[in-house]
């Protein structure tokens, strides 16, 4: 049965980690909706392409334009059954948001489906919905993640780990195995 999936983005969310998984959802049969505080559908965010190239940390290059197909003021979160939360530099600003917080809060105690990837935890630690979990992001959110109670799970930068509802892995470079790993959870049956 498909599902009506919510992603929580912004202005330089990663632009692999919001265009290829709101793309496969949608091509599996999911309704996905992306939204962005004080932006409505039709608008916009822009994104930011980070590559791992040898350096000390992922470089930071233009990406694209990503039109929004939902209006963030009239999200009802109980009207969605799961959240995706894609990393980038948006959720360093986006967790100062109450009601974003409060959307992540819903899906943790609803035990609805949730995946984030990269930077996406520091939403959840924000939200304080890590305690006690096992979770995967970027490793520089590694102290993020423990400060709020979780468990950081160090992955290869190409795998997923899922704890419970959560579905977390460190950068898209694990989209395979991140989105394999959140329709399972989802219940979506792929037959071949």
């Amino acid at each position: 049965m498909a599902k009506k999936i919510l992603f929580i983005v912004g202005d330089y969310v990663e632009d692999y980690e919001v265009m290829v998984p709101f793309q496969a959802l949608g091509a599996v049969g999911h309704s996905v909706v992306a939204v962005c505080p004080d932006k409505k559908a039709g608008d916009f965010i822009r994104t930011a392409i980070h590559d791992f190239e040898g350096d000390q940390t992922y470089s930071e290059k233009p990406g694209h334009n990503f039109t929004l197909n939902g209006t963030f003021a009239d999200i009802v979160p109980e009207s969605f059954d799961a959240l995706v939360i894609p990393g980038g530099r948006a959720p360093e600003y986006l967790r100062l948001n109450e009601e974003v917080l409060s959307i992540v809060r819903y899906f943790s105690s609803a035990n609805k489906p949730i995946a984030a990837i990269c930077h996406g935890a520091q939403l959840l630690a924000a939200a304080d919905v890590l305690k006690g979990k096992s979770c995967s992001a970027y490793p520089a959110c590694a102290p993020e993640v423990t400060k709020a109670g979780g468990t950081y799970k160090a992955l290869e930068v190409t795998q997923a780990t899922v704890d419970g509802n959560l579905v977390t892995a460190p950068a898209w470079p694990a989209h395979p195995e991140w989105i394999a790993k959140f329709l399972d959870v989802l219940g979506t049956k792929i037959t071949h």
